[in-house]
């Protein structure tokens, strides 16, 4: 399902291999917390999406899990950004701005960070708009 969707959007979109149950199961203990189930259900189809330009739209499971620990613990970023608690990232735009599910209070809308002001803005209503939105645009700031 998750394939076909961004395939409709973008017909060169890129996959991996899914991630292994146990994967998941890790990256949930680690982060202290369960993925979206919309997440998890595309992540055991692909560990990863590519889009156009090579950018990860959805990353590897194992950069999801190490890019949310490093923004919820790097004090460099605590004394630059809000914090980062409420958020789960999983995927870029090419040019720094990250893309992340709410996680308190947990909805399926999907927001975007950029980096440059640390502003955070809603950019799809669940990750099924976001993969069409992001996959079919011509350039980094579709979610303007």
């Amino acid at each position: 399902m998750w394939k076909d969707l961004a395939r409709s959007a973008w017909p060169g979109t890129e996959f991996n291999a899914g991630a292994p149950v146990s994967a998941l199961a890790d990256a949930e203990h680690r982060l202290d917390d369960s993925l979206p189930a919309e997440l998890t259900g595309l992540l055991r189809q692909s560990d990863c999406v590519r889009g156009p330009y090579g950018v990860d739209v959805v990353w590897p499971l194992q950069q999801i899990v190490d890019q949310n620990l490093h923004v919820r613990s790097d004090t460099a970023f605590a004394e630059l950004y809000m914090p980062f608690d409420a958020l789960l990232f999983f995927g870029d735009n090419g040019g720094g701005d990250q893309f992340a599910f709410v996680r308190a209070p947990r909805r399926p809308d999907i927001i975007v960070w950029e980096h440059e002001d640390d502003s955070r803005r809603w950019a799809a209503r669940d990750l099924r708009e976001y993969l069409q939105r992001s996959l079919a645009a011509d350039g980094d700031d579709w979610y303007w």
